[in-house]
């Protein structure tokens, strides 16, 4: 299957570019523009093109992983485009088809999958108490380290519900939900793509 046709069964791709003027306020309006190597009106052009080593080189890159999906280009579009969701069906075949490894963002992908994925799987959180390690989150100093490891008393101090079942923040998700959680990833897809962004990273 051609990148093309993996990007056209994408729901996202297919309502993101009706039919690009090429007239940049999608540019114009971007914050990640002003600050990076980026401009999603280029990108639209280049799928409008149906040149597959162009989106091949698209794929391989490190552009759509610049977006910060704020979707203001959804805001502006004269055409009712919106390049933030072909940007994600990109990264979608990207993530598909293997080629994220070859960019330096794209391979930040497994460092984003071993710590907000497996936090939603394992917790029903994107971030958890337990695993803001103080090693892997220097930037917060000494303070951090000695939170994280008095966090049962801090957090309960706050008035949370850490490690107990119930109403509260950080509460313990119940099994039921957990599990519920977890089916809709294997059904929708999550845990398919979860496995390729190990297996491709590790290959």
């Amino acid at each position: 299957m051609s990148y093309l046709e993996m990007l056209n069964e994408d729901v996202r791709f297919r309502d993101g570019l009706k039919a690009c003027i090429s007239c940049g306020v999608c540019t114009a309006i971007c914050p990640a523009a002003e600050f990076f190597d980026y401009d999603p009106r280029k990108v639209m052009i280049i799928v409008q093109k149906h040149r597959e080593e162009e989106i091949e080189s698209l794929l391989r890159g490190e552009t759509i992983w610049n977006c910060g999906q704020c979707m203001s280009c959804k805001t502006r579009c004269p055409r009712e485009n919106t390049p933030g969701m072909v940007i994600q069906a990109l990264r979608k075949v990207s993530q598909e088809s293997g080629l994220f490894v070859h960019s330096v963002k794209g391979r930040q992908q497994l460092k984003v999958k071993r710590s907000v994925g497996d936090n939603i799987l394992e917790y029903g959180y994107c971030v958890h108490p337990d695993t803001l390690l103080p090693d892997q989150h220097p930037e917060q100093g000494t303070v951090w380290e000695w939170i994280y490891e008095n966090r049962k008393e801090v957090y309960e101090r706050l008035g949370a519900n850490i490690y107990r079942e119930g109403a509260g923040a950080v509460r313990k998700i119940d099994d039921e939900s957990m599990e519920e959680l977890r089916a809709i990833f294997r059904e929708t897809g999550g845990e398919r793509m979860f496995q390729l962004i190990e297996y491709y990273s590790e290959e």
